[in-house]
């Protein structure tokens, strides 16, 4: 199979030709990593490829699963994978091998799909732009010279690229969101523990982190988080409540929904013109489909949520760190950890557990205020990032002073992190372009654990102005 033909397929179809004998998954797996080969090195998406273990995999048996024969790629940030390297980028653990699947991990490979690499990530997911000193910059496909995002910037630059249909991504602040929608692609952050953190989940402690795909249609979101999300044991939280397949619901009508809408920022600037006339014609959009809109923003004391934040993600993530130093016996040298992130391992040893659990409760506190919000709309709409996608090396927390990067972070991703402290499902489409083609994406939260107004509200636009036949210039 050719790259034009595999490339004309999404994961859900990939498996239907699969199933139909058409194709078989080793021909995928060979189109997959020729993709790799030709255009990784522009991108620097993929860090590490495992081709021939997809190869000895993809000759079976595989499991009868939705998405049996489709090529998948993992970020090198959480998830084990047994017998891969694991850097989280950064040189202070580049050397970690895992000896054992994630649960989540093992779940993919239950449905079918056959692990071909990993893709590039920031030091321990910290920015919304992929540039580490360990893994070097991940570029945009639709323009090499701009971000593809971050955490999950090689995932969603891979995605966008054509070399794999779906790819496995993060959100801890935005990570799904911020890179599908500086690629050109769907990116859903499920609700809190939907997806399953297997045991030994201490990174996930927080709640902030949920774990999911970026794809280039609303249906693989919706299938592969129907083959995943389900209840794990042992798990110490009820799962989310989930009343039918997601699958059924993208092709399901959403009704007439209520939603407010909002380019309201934490710290009130406003957001880049083409990004407000991105917003405003997405209202026309929704009002032409018969939904009832209302502009009204969160209206949340942003100044108190994000110093309660300042307190307790550094505070967590020095946590994390002492228990990467003790696995390794050893402190981080100088040079193995960039200037954030001892900015925030620093700021993290200086904070009182009291302190910690002051922010935790201001953060549950007006976590509540968003959340009783939606008794009134169904959804709320904004943007996912303030600017277009910025170009490589404006946010460089390699070079640039801590103070600046977190400025700089600021303008452009200031709408993603309230609902991964509330834990309500977001999901970003993308909608339109800029004037130099870059893609820009809207964000749509839902009700707490109700992916399913999303899906079926995503299933409608999608229908309505379909985004599939958009293509980067690093596609062929």
């Amino acid at each position: 199979m050719g790259f034009k033909e595999y490339a004309q397929y999404d994961g859900v179809g990939l498996a239907a030709l699969v199933a139909e004998r058409q194709v078989t998954p080793l021909e995928l797996v060979d189109a997959a990593i020729d993709r790799i080969d030709r255009h990784n090195g522009a991108l620097n998406a993929v860090v590490h490829k495992a081709a021939d273990e997809a190869r000895s995999v993809a000759r079976g048996p595989l499991p009868d699963g939705p998405f049996r024969g489709v090529p998948f790629l993992i970020k090198d940030l959480g998830l084990r994978v047994a017998g891969w390297p694991r850097t989280s980028g950064s040189r202070f653990v580049c050397s970690t091998v895992d000896g054992n699947d994630s649960e989540l991990v093992r779940r993919y490979r239950a449905c079918g799909l056959v692990l071909v690499g990993k893709t590039n990530t920031p030091e321990f997911g910290i920015t919304g732009t992929t540039e580490s000193a360990h893994l070097g910059p991940c570029r945009n496909p639709w323009n090499p010279g701009h971000i593809a995002g971050g955490s999950s910037g090689g995932a969603a630059s891979a995605v966008a690229a054509g070399f794999v249909p779906l790819a496995h991504a993060s959100d801890g602040l935005g990570s799904i969101r911020i890179p599908a929608a500086c690629c050109g692609l769907v990116g859903l952050k499920p609700t809190r523990d939907r997806t399953p953190h297997g045991p030994g989940d201490w990174e996930y402690a927080t709640g902030w982190i949920h774990d999911h795909v970026v794809s280039r249609t609303v249906r693989d979101s919706a299938a592969i988080l129907d083959a995943t999300g389900y209840p794990e044991p042992a798990s110490p939280y009820a799962p989310p409540i989930k009343t039918a397949p997601y699958l059924e619901e993208v092709s399901t009508s959403p009704g007439r929904l209520r939603i407010a809408w909002s380019a309201e920022t934490p710290n009130g600037r406003p957001v880049d013109p083409e990004i407000q006339a991105a917003l405003d014609n997405t209202v026309g959009l929704l009002q032409s489909l018969g939904h009832r809109l209302s502009p009204r923003g969160l209206g949340v004391d942003y100044r108190a949520l994000y110093a309660a934040q300042r307190q307790v993600g550094p505070a967590n993530f020095a946590a994390a760190m002492d228990r990467r130093i003790a696995e390794s016996g050893r402190e981080p040298e100088p040079d193995e950890l960039e200037p954030l992130t001892w900015a925030l391992l620093e700021a993290g040893r200086r904070i009182t557990g009291a302190e910690a659990f002051s922010g935790w409760q201001t953060m549950r506190v007006l976590s509540r205020e968003i959340l009783v919000l939606f008794e009134e709309f169904d959804v709320y709409l904004c943007p996912v990032l303030g600017t277009v996608p910025p170009e490589i090396g404006y946010i460089d927390p390699v070079r640039l002073e801590p103070k600046e990067v977190q400025r700089r972070q600021g303008i452009v991703f200031p709408f993603t992190p309230p609902f991964n402290f509330t834990g309500q499902p977001c999901i970003s489409l993308p909608l339109w372009q800029s004037k130099t083609g870059l893609p820009i994406g809207m964000m749509f939260a839902g009700r707490y654990a109700d992916e399913s107004t999303l899906f079926r509200l995503a299933g409608q636009i999608e229908k309505e102005m379909p985004w599939s036949g958009r293509r980067p210039p690093i596609w062929d």
